[in-house]
């Protein structure tokens, strides 16, 4: 799971993602995570700017086309438990596996949170 950084306010580690914002329950301070500061941790977002952490399930919002295979993704294909990686290409952020096509790596430009 992706770890979110700690309220910039009072430093507490329990802070919750809440769209596309990040809330923290201790002294209820709502911020964005570019905000927080911390310049280590890459957040990933989707195409609606929602922040994306590992375990995630999102919606495909574009028919992608697949080298080598007959039919396209289509959209709407709904993906569960999805991986945030370090782009080895910088390109595709998400490995998932994807019901009739197996193991895939996806861009968070072509998936919504879901």
């Amino acid at each position: 799971m992706e770890k979110l950084p700690n309220c910039p306010k009072c430093n507490s580690e329990y802070v919750y993602s809440d769209g596309s914002s990040l809330i923290c329950p201790e002294c209820n301070f709502e911020f964005q995570a570019e905000e927080a500061g911390d310049a280590g941790e890459k957040v990933y977002k989707d195409a609606n700017g929602n922040v994306l952490v590992d375990g995630d399930t999102v919606i495909v919002i574009q028919d992608l086309k697949v080298k080598g295979a007959s039919s396209p993704i289509k959209k709407g294909t709904k993906v569960k438990n999805i991986r945030l990686v370090d782009p080895e290409d910088g390109i595709h952020d998400i490995s998932c596996k994807i019901p009739g096509f197996g193991s895939m790596m996806l861009k968070t430009s072509v998936v919504k949170k879901g």
